[in-house]
């Protein structure tokens, strides 16, 4: 796995370059809009959450626009995990004419739509850290280990890629399934609510859900200013690497029968 993702690294790089520009292509603003976007959406969370709601978060302090900060934190974790998972069903299929080149690696889609959703993550954390100084006057110096907490997070997702991308091309219906899936994930990660918020006897069972952690973690990093918790993300690192690996064989098995398919 290693080996293909070092030796087509210039390739990853310029389709990921692509993807990105692709995605803005025709319009005024170009990629400007990968900036708006999120710096809209925190302020209609910000709004909504502060003037409508008038929601507070356990510990956040007097602030209620804080809220929405914390808020917007938790959904880039889920944002970046939901858009990996749901164009994974459909990379094969959009690119059909890869499959029938031999020397193409198909491998490397999954990781192009990874570093695409990662781009954009980057950018709403960008958002959140200025809009997180304008309401407190200071971004706290543990912000620089949000790409420490997020990694697990990635190769999780790497992994959840290259096994959907594959039952794509032969389950055509696991599509709907995954965007099912993701929507319900939103609301049951702790994204609206704190884990503290809910019953002990539920907590243990939230902790199963694979972004709970990376969320809370990201938040001690980018909101409190507390230092990761090292020994959970070792750990979260170690299962997420064997299960990116195991992604990655099941698609290199597959894979042969993709071009017999379509």
């Amino acid at each position: 796995m290693l080996h293909s993702l070092w030796g087509n690294r210039e390739l990853i790089a310029q389709m990921i370059r692509r993807e990105v520009v692709g995605r803005y292509k025709g319009s005024v603003m170009g990629l400007l809009w990968s900036f708006l976007n999120p710096l809209f959406m925190l302020a209609v969370y910000s709004f909504v959450f502060s003037v409508v709601f008038k929601a507070r978060w356990s510990g956040a302090g007097e602030s209620q626009t804080q809220f929405a900060v914390i808020l917007f934190a938790g959904m880039t974790v889920h944002a970046l995990f939901a858009e990996v998972l749901n164009r994974a069903p459909g990379i094969i299929l959009g690119n059909v004419n890869y499959v029938k080149k031999v020397v193409f690696p198909l491998e490397i889609l999954a990781v192009v739509s990874l570093g695409a959703a990662l781009f954009h993550a980057l950018v709403s954390l960008l958002v959140l850290l200025v809009a997180f100084a304008m309401l407190n006057g200071f971004v706290h110096w543990t912000a620089i280990f949000a790409p420490l907490v997020l990694l697990p997070l990635m190769l999780l997702s790497l992994g959840f890629g290259w096994i959907l991308s594959s039952l794509g091309v032969f389950v055509r219906d696991i599509g709907q399934l995954i965007g099912v899936f993701t929507t319900a994930l939103l609301f049951l990660s702790p994204v609206f609510f704190p884990v503290s918020a809910l019953p002990e006897s539920f907590q243990p069972w939230l902790h199963l859900n694979p972004l709970t952690f990376i969320i809370e973690q990201t938040r001690e990093v980018l909101i409190w200013g507390r230092l990761p918790d090292w020994k959970g993300l070792m750990f979260y690192l170690v299962g997420a690497s064997v299960f990116a690996w195991l992604g990655f064989f099941w698609f290199q098995k597959t894979r042969k029968g993709f071009a017999d398919v379509l």
